[in-house]
């Protein structure tokens, strides 16, 4: 009973600072450094989306020999295996099920600001990047924050480059594996009867032979299977809403109607305030697209080129294939189904059970669909997290400690496959949060320089146009 009492204790600390990490202060500073960071380069983000994926798949002439690890295309997809999987499955239905079909406008919302925020950081990443002791690149926040703040202001750029790597480190362990492989572990278990612990055993050994050969062997199995996974998941869906296609244009219809109006109680949905609609799709927004969290940000100092700007075009990118495509199309599937409605036991289906029954009320065995896209997703987040936790620890400790990391990742996968640790995921939860804080007060500081080369990348692309 004691022990008991203690857990309550200290879950009780952990949910009143989760209430800032997660709650309308952060939430707020996120999308107004969105904001400041779009009007500052001039709505680029919104305009140059179709130049960000000619480049994704053009080759780069001058890439020939730059300085980096990988290839941007799986840099981009290291950071999508990271951000694409339980937010864009569970987190979206969430969003519907708490904030009404109203909560997708806000989410889409904060996509198209958070897209100037995931530029920045990429930028920053490349321009304050480091070469290690062993000759790899290294880089993100924890770098761009000693190395770019630190020339104006050395103590604050260490001390924020400090906590973020520690926040870093600890949540990756939580966000990016105990919760991964244990919604993969559940969601296997019930749908196909495979036991927990053998899952964690694949998992492990899979994740092990991947995470030892480092970034370059991530970003080879990320740039294979993350495009092939979102294609599939996204054809899934495409088939669901041909199927639905006379609700469509109603489905829409409720996401702008409910974004400005509450949501009446309907069936076993409870209805929703406009406020709940603002709250649930930020945060859920948030969630899944890490923008501002500076995640993405370590993988992008790991690609191979000599352009910051170049970079940060191909990273924004990111934050517009997980939200305004792969969520969208959740969305539409639980809201053209009328699953959302579902009364099931006196209450609504929410989380991965909810987008589980949109997809099977149109396709006999949809709810299988959505149990292998979630163990995919899930296992590719175990991936890219790893990376992120990685690069904090070096940060932390030293290249020669980075062994022992992943040896103590590959053990966690193991473990927490076969038990679910609410302690965990709420303590990862708070820390996934506090990433934000000195990230964002490091992209503030910083973005007069990302306006300044972002202004000479393209006047330079002007005058390459005009002769």
């Amino acid at each position: 009973m004691k022990g008991e009492k203690i857990m309550d204790q200290i879950n009780s600390i952990i949910n009143t600072v989760n209430a800032f990490a997660w709650g309308p202060p952060m939430l707020g500073i996120l999308g107004v450094t969105g904001v400041l960071l779009t009007l500052g380069l001039v709505f680029m983000p919104w305009r140059k989306v179709g130049y960000g994926f000619r480049l994704l798949f053009a080759k780069d002439d001058s890439a020939d020999g730059a300085d980096g690890e990988v290839k941007p295309f799986n840099a981009l997809m290291t950071a999508l295996s990271a951000t694409v999987g339980t937010g864009n499955i569970a987190g979206v239905a969430t969003a519907i099920a708490l904030g009404g079909p109203g909560a997708i406008f806000y989410m889409w919302l904060i996509a198209l600001f958070g897209m100037a925020t995931k530029y920045a950081e990429a930028v920053c990443a490349v321009t304050y990047r480091e070469v290690d002791q062993e000759g790899k690149y290294v880089g993100g926040p924890m770098y761009y924050l000693r190395n770019g703040v630190g020339k104006f202001a050395p103590e604050l750029g260490k001390s924020l480059g400090l906590l973020f790597a520690i926040f870093g480190a600890i949540a990756a362990f939580g966000i990016g594996n105990a919760v991964q492989v244990n919604s993969m572990a559940t969601v296997l278990e019930n749908s196909f009867s495979v036991p927990t612990f053998i899952t964690g055993i694949i998992v492990a050994g899979l994740a092990g032979v991947v995470i030892i050969g480092g970034i370059q062997r991530i970003g080879e199995v990320a740039g294979k299977l993350v495009p092939t996974m979102i294609v599939l998941y996204v054809g899934a869906a495409l088939i669901v809403i041909l199927l639905n296609i006379t609700e469509v244009p109603a489905a829409i219809g409720l996401i702008f109607k409910h974004a400005f109006t509450p949501a009446a109680a309907t069936g076993g949905f409870a209805g929703a305030a406009v406020a709940a609609a603002v709250r649930f799709g930020v945060a859920r927004g948030v969630f899944s697209n890490e923008s501002g969290l500076g995640s993405a940000a370590i993988a992008h100092a790991a690609a191979k080129t000599n352009n910051p700007v170049r970079q940060g075009i191909i990273a924004m990118l990111g934050t517009f294939i997980d939200t305004l495509i792969v969520c969208t199309m959740t969305a539409l599937v639980i809201i053209t189904s009328g699953a959302w409605l579902m009364e099931v036991d006196g209450g609504g289906l929410t989380g991965a059970v909810l987008t589980s029954t949109a997809f099977d009320l149109s396709i006999p065995g949809g709810q299988y669909i959505v149990t292998i896209a979630l163990a995919i997703f899930a296992f590719t987040t175990i991936l890219g997290w790893s990376y992120y936790g990685e690069r904090c620890w070096q940060y932390l400790f030293s290249e020669k400690s980075v062994l022992v990391y992943r040896v103590l990742w590959i053990l966690a996968a193991l473990a927490f496959a076969n038990f679910k640790v609410d302690l965990v995921w709420n303590l990862a939860d708070t820390l996934n949060g506090l990433m934000a804080v000195p990230n964002l007060v490091g992209l503030l500081l910083l973005s007069p320089m990302v306006f300044q080369v972002t202004r000479e990348y393209f006047d330079k692309e002007a005058n390459k146009s005009s002769t």
